[in-house]
């Protein structure tokens, strides 16, 4: 196994150790990738040669990583020929992977009801943060995860057997696996999808944050990853309820390690605006800065 190394972000052919295909082209991919898997965190991404034929990388949200095992998982849909190219790759095949890269969702323990938004391509990260919330030594934290998707999950939906105070009645749906580790879960669609909050994962938060009294919210921090709508619906909830939020944003990148600066985005610093790169500014920021 080759590497190279740029600051704490490692280059690494990696092994496929399986890749799962679900409805609406959507995969979750296993690599042994060992070197990613020891420095990874919730937030952090991997820049991943979807083919030999294709100059440009694809960066890929971290879903999950086991530094003892070896292994990262990462979530995606197919768009366009890159994760085309990649969707074919099957056990045994080698990826080259960069990372892990960027700034990750830093919890603060004076705020231990934290409420995970995922949408779409955004829910790896809040699994990857769940599960770091709920390891030994991480007591008292109290996740709450919300996801939100316009098709069909990329893991079996079922029932929760967990009561999650403030939840709409006939809001069921959770992520089993998240079910198994303990997190509570629940789902939000507009796509009529059995035992789901009937619209945005945002407007489902807004219901629970509203069922909080005063002194629960001043427990509550939100951290957020989805298209970019709803990264500034989170920041407009967070406003609403005086909470403070992190957001993980989404651009378009190249080199992805902050050299050809092509994800800027402006935020606002206490010396003004700035041009900051989500690659390695980023991708998580502070809401408020940015919407």
């Amino acid at each position: 196994m080759s590497s190279a190394e740029r600051g704490t972000i490692r280059l690494e052919t990696a092994r496929v150790i399986s890749q799962l295909a679900y409805d609406a082209g959507q995969y979750v991919l296993r690599l042994a990738a060992p070197e990613c898997a020891a420095r990874a965190a919730p937030g952090s991404f991997a820049h991943v040669a979807c083919d030999g034929t294709l100059r440009l990388r694809r960066p890929l949200s971290i879903m999950r990583a086991d530094a003892g095992a070896g292994w990262i998982e990462l979530l995606y849909k197919v768009v366009g020929p890159g994760l085309q190219a990649l969707a074919t790759r099957r056990a045994g095949d080698e990826v080259s992977v960069l990372g892990p890269i960027g700034k990750p969702f830093t919890p603060h323990a004076e705020r231990p009801r934290t409420l995970l938004l995922g949408g779409g391509v955004g829910i790896p990260p809040m699994v990857f943060l769940a599960e770091r919330l709920r390891v030994p030594g991480a007591a008292g934290w109290k996740p709450l995860v919300l996801m939100g998707s316009e098709v069909p999950f990329p893991f079996r939906t079922r029932p929760s057997a967990t009561i999650v105070a403030g939840m709409p009645p006939g809001s069921i749906a959770c992520m089993p696996l998240l079910e198994e580790w303990g997190v509570p879960s629940r789902l939000a669609s507009r796509s009529d999808l059995p035992g789901c909050f009937p619209g945005f994962v945002t407007e489902l938060a807004g219901v629970w944050l509203e069922s909080l009294t005063a002194f629960e919210l001043a427990a509550v921090e939100i951290f957020s990853c989805g298209p970019t709508p709803m990264l500034a619906a989170s920041a407009q909830l967070a406003r609403r309820y005086g909470v403070p939020c992190q957001v993980s944003l989404e651009e378009f990148m190249a080199c992805a390690v902050g050299g050809c600066a092509g994800c800027t985005v402006e935020v606002r610093t206490p010396h003004g605006p700035a041009m900051k790169r989500v690659c390695v500014d980023g991708p998580v920021f502070d809401a408020y800065t940015v919407f």
